[in-house]
Order: structure tokens, then C-alpha cells, then sequence
């Protein structure tokens, strides 16, 4: 079997906000006319280290999110109830779950809502993904009265222990908003 080689990467742009994402991750056209809304994240000194695009489709809500300076390893990344990352991130509330679910993928009466896979930062810091939540409404979910908030953990989601999967404190926050305001 023939091996092909594989596309070139594109370098991980600067962390400017949701426009830089948008051409980073390379939208399809179709995407420019959906219901979007954002996230700045910013660690626990103010700096960003990250801005999200979330995206309502027929399928579901679709997160694209770009990071740059975090630390190297395995974090836990989920949407958090409330819209607020001040005076700490502890102010984002517990894991978004209107239906009251028990967290983790492995728990047969889970996962939360806001539950979503572990993300795998590199030796630089810098990481792109895009995945779909288990979100289906962003105006009842994410932009309700109190709000949502996306966050990263110190550690790893163990996707089975309660409320929130054994994941440590809060290293970066960002209130979810519509995009353009």
C-alpha cells in the first residue's frame, strides 16, 4: 500500500477573535448563514488564549474553536451554566444540564449537556478543533437569561465522576454571547 503524503497545515493564526477562527478552520459558505454565537477565553491572569464560534445546524450545535497558550496535555473542556467567568471562573456554576443528567460519557444516566470531549494541547500550546456538542438550541441553551460559559480544566474529564468528571480548577473562561454583540 502507497502511503500519500499529507496536506500541509496551515500555521495556527494569531488569537485576533472569532474572525481569525472562521478562516483558520476554513467554513463552508453555508455556515456564514447560521445562527452563531462566540467565546473569548482568557486564563486566570486576562490573557486569551482562545476564541470559539458555535454554529446552530440542523444536526446540532457545531463548536470550532482555536487556542493558543495553553498548557501542553490533556484538559477537560465543557459549557458551563452560567454566563459569567468573574470575580473566578467559578462564577461559570456547574456543567450546563437542563434535563439533569448525571455527568460523563461512561454513566448510563449522562452525559450533561455541556459534557464534551477532552482536548489534546501540544508541546506548543496551540490547538484547533471542531466538534459537535449536545446542544440543540442555542437561544434556549446558551443564550437564556443567565447565559452559558465555555470552560478548560486544569486536567483531564474522566467522562464518569460527579458533578464533573474529576477535571481540577478552572484555567480558562469565556462567556458565550450572539456573535456580533
Amino acid at each position: 500500500m502507497s502511503s500519500r503524503p499529507s496536506p500541509p497545515r496551515r500555521p495556527l493564526p494569531a488569537i485576533l477573535g472569532a474572525t481569525a477562527v472562521a478562516a483558520a478552520l476554513a467554513l463552508p459558505a453555508a455556515a456564514q448563514d447560521l445562527p452563531t454565537a462566540r467565546a473569548e477565553l482568557k486564563d486566570q491572569q486576562g490573557r486569551t488564549v482562545g476564541n470559539a464560534l458555535l454554529y446552530e445546524t440542523p444536526a446540532g450545535v457545531l463548536l470550532q474553536a482555536s487556542f493558543a497558550g495553553l498548557p501542553a496535555g490533556v484538559h477537560a473542556l465543557h459549557i458551563h451554566e452560567t454566563g459569567a467567568c468573574e470575580p473566578s471562573f467559578e462564577a461559570a456554576g456547574g456543567h450546563l444540564s437542563p434535563d439533569g443528567r448525571s455527568h460523563g460519557y461512561l454513566r448510563e444516566d449522562g452525559p450533561h449537556t455541556g459534557d464534551m470531549p477532552n482536548i489534546h494541547v501540544p508541546e506548543t500550546g496551540n490547538l484547533q478543533i471542531e466538534l459537535m456538542t449536545l446542544l440543540d438550541d442555542m437561544d434556549a441553551q446558551l443564550l437564556d437569561d443567565d447565559g452559558a460559559a465555555l470552560v478548560i480544566h486544569a486536567g483531564a474529564d474522566d467522562y464518569a465522576s460527579q458533578p464533573a468528571g474529576d477535571a481540577g480548577s478552572p484555567i480558562a473562561c469565556g462567556v458565550i454571547g450572539r456573535q456580533g454583540d
